[in-house]
């Protein structure tokens, strides 16, 4: 009777039909690299939220005094939004793609 299951030493990648040794994962450079990444787009995310709580305080009090929303302001919101969303995609693994500041260019502000 022979055993399938794969061993401790042994890492499965999605699409890859043999089992990868956790050895050379943490081994592999582009690993690492993505982990530094990773921890810079935390520190951004943390600076984008602060940067958050201004935008919607400042929005808020616009529409006291004024009473109509700034577009401006609406737009810079929504701007931010979608910086933390990009993050957020690339440190859950579900892109590749590098957010601002390093890859891509900020996002536009315009809702999808």
């Amino acid at each position: 009777m022979s055993n399938d299951s794969p061993t401790a030493n042994d890492a499965f990648v999605e699409g890859d039909a043999h089992p990868k040794p956790i050895e050379e994962n943490l081994k592999s450079r582009g690993t690492w690299t993505r982990l530094l990444y990773m921890v810079i787009c935390c520190i951004l995310i943390s600076i984008a939220s602060f940067v958050g709580w201004f935008v919607v305080v400042f929005g808020f009090l616009w529409v006291l005094v004024t009473g109509n929303v700034n577009p401006q302001v609406r737009q810079v919101g929504q701007s931010i939004a979608a910086y933390v969303y990009e993050n957020i995609r690339f440190l859950t693994f579900n892109t590749e793609d590098r957010p601002f500041p390093l890859g891509n260019d900020w996002p536009s502000g315009t809702a999808a």
